[in-house]
This record gives C-alpha cells, sequence and structure tokens, in this order.
C-alpha cells in the first residue's frame, strides 16, 4: 500500500497491521483513493511519531496518543485537522480491536476538539439562474449546461458527477443512478427542466465527441471530465455570472439541500437525496429549517404583531 519511494528518499515507517487497515477501507469499505491516501498519512504519521519515541504500536495506550496529539498541537495543526486525523486513528483502532490486536481501543477516551460551525456556503436561486442561464448553444455550451442543471437538480457530489455513465440514467422516468460514499446506490430523480437538457446533450452532442469512455460528460477528446475540469468551469460561469465569493462544485450541493429545506422538504427527505449515512451530517442545514419556522410563527401567531 505504501508509495514507491525514489532513491535517496526517506523511507516511510509501514506496520503490517497498518497496510492490513488499508486494504480492508479500500476494498470492504470502498473508500475513494483520496480517503485512502489521508488515511494512509494519517497513520504514517502516527508510525514516525512512535519510532522517534521508540514505542511500538503494539504497545499503544491512551497516554501514549494524548503525546501524540500534544505533539500534533506542537506542530501547528488547528482544530479541524486534528478532529480528521483523529476520525483516521479511531477508524484504525476500532479496526485494530476487532481484528483482537488489541484488548481495548486505546483510542476511546479520546475527545475531538471543539469546531466552530461553519454554515455551507450555498448561491442563492437568482444566482442559480444566472449561472445556468450562461453556457451558450455550441456543443461545450449544450454539455456545460447538462452538467450544471444536473449537478444542481440532483446534489451530486463532483466525485459522483464525473463518475455517473450513460446507463446509469434512465429518461423515462427521469430517475438518476449515483453511486456515492463507499460505493453506495441511490435513486435521485431530476426535474424535466434538466431532464430536457440532459436528453438534448446525450442525444445531439455527446456521439459527437466521438465516446473512448461510456461516462455521461466528456471532454472534446470523447473522455470523462476531471475533477479538475468540472472545477474550472464552475469558476468560470460563476465569474461571468458576477459571483465574486469563491464556489465550488459542492456549493451546487449546498445549495440543493438549501432550496429543498427552503420549499418545505423535511430533512430526512433531503438526507437520502444527498446519501448521508447519517442525518447528523444533514443537520448542518437545520438553520433553513430554523429560519422557515421563526416566519411561520411570526406570520400566523396571533401575538406576533404586538
Amino acid at each position: 500500500m505504501a508509495r514507491a519511494r525514489q532513491s535517496g528518499e526517506t523511507a516511510l515507517p509501514t506496520h503490517h497491521w497498518v497496510d492490513r487497515y488499508l486494504e480492508h477501507v479500500l476494498i470492504e469499505k470502498g473508500l475513494s483513493e483520496n480517503s485512502l491516501v489521508s488515511y494512509s498519512q494519517d497513520l504514517t504519521a502516527l508510525l514516525a511519531f512512535l519510532a522517534d519515541k521508540k514505542f511500538r504500536l503494539e504497545d499503544i495506550t491512551d497516554k501514549t496518543l494524548f503525546l501524540y496529539l500534544t505533539h500534533l498541537r506542537a506542530r501547528g495543526l488547528k482544530n479541524r485537522s486534528l478532529a480528521r486525523h483523529l476520525s483516521s486513528l479511531r477508524g484504525f483502532f476500532a479496526f485494530a480491536v476487532q481484528e483482537k490486536w488489541y484488548k481495548e481501543d486505546p483510542g476511546q477516551l479520546l475527545d475531538n476538539p471543539k469546531l466552530p460551525k461553519k454554515l455551507p456556503e450555498f448561491l442563492t436561486r437568482e444566482e442559480i439562474g444566472r449561472v445556468l442561464a450562461l453556457p451558450d448553444d455550441s456543443p461545450l455550451g449544450l454539455r456545460d449546461r447538462a452538467m450544471l442543471e444536473v449537478l444542481y437538480a440532483a446534489g451530486l457530489r463532483v466525485s459522483e458527477l464525473i463518475g455517473m455513465r450513460v446507463l446509469d440514467y434512465d429518461p423515462q422516468v427521469g430517475l438518476l443512478k449515483v453511486f456515492g460514499k463507499g460505493a453506495k446506490e441511490r435513486l435521485v430523480p431530476i426535474h424535466f427542466t434538466a431532464q430536457k437538457v440532459l436528453n438534448a446533450y446525450l442525444d445531439t452532442v455527446r456521439p459527437g465527441f466521438k465516446p473512448s469512455e461510456d461516462f455521461m460528460f466528456l471532454n472534446r477528446s470523447g473522455k470523462g471530465l476531471t475533477r479538475q475540469g468540472v472545477w474550472k468551469l464552475i469558476k468560470k460561469y460563476a465569474e461571468q455570472a458576477g459571483i465574486k465569493r469563491s464556489i465550488s462544485p459542492h456549493t451546487f450541493r449546498h445549495s440543493f439541500a438549501t432550496h429543498l429545506l427552503e420549499g418545505g422538504a423535511d430533512l430526512r427527505t433531503v438526507q437520502i437525496l444527498l446519501g448521508h449515512a447519517d442525518i447528523s451530517a444533514t443537520e448542518i442545514y437545520t438553520h433553513i429549517q430554523a429560519g422557515r419556522l421563526r416566519a411561520m410563527h411570526q406570520q400566523f401567531h396571533p401575538r406576533s404583531g404586538m
């Protein structure tokens, strides 16, 4: 699982327990390559610390982990990075206990650092409308319009968008088969406008790119769009629409969830559509529901105007 090293590089510390865990999250949990790299980096950093202190992974305790986190803070890691680091360690230790490498989880007493609640960045309906109206009627413009409509209509992650294949779309009923984190599958409906634009792209534009891959959204060479390609396109259209703040493909996902809740959708439905395994991940949008409830209370409570 380790990265190949060039001549002269310092050898990174490894351990067969860590290798076994990385194989587990890759094969059995179906995590993405990016997630695997993050897990590997976090666990390699722990191994490097243990080697420097002459500790063995087999003998690690909660006190050892406390020293390690103190070491990370001394290196300048902020709370958000520490929380992500802890998440990687907890996953490994839970697996290690399951494999009976440890009798007890040495990380069970470690608390996550407190993180400030950050509201998701989203576009207003008017801003979304401006962005969606920008692509022209050229083949690439029609592709971009279909891509943006689908991204917003289905609340997709960028990895889900670029990984989507033609057969994942059922034009008869307007459903997308989406493969999310952990290769979990969900069905997401898209509205009529998105269907119309997507059908036009698939019927008249995509064949002209002479596809060499079966991905839905292709570049002019007939290959699937990359994550970086989608980011660049969204940045271009956002600038053309006069949107000054920085937005990303995930901004469309946040906008999708926000606008559904503003329109009256319940949190559980939005959770299913977004593909969140846990409702807590969807609860970042509860400020939308709170605002709507406040407005309804002010509108209908008999003493609100007094």
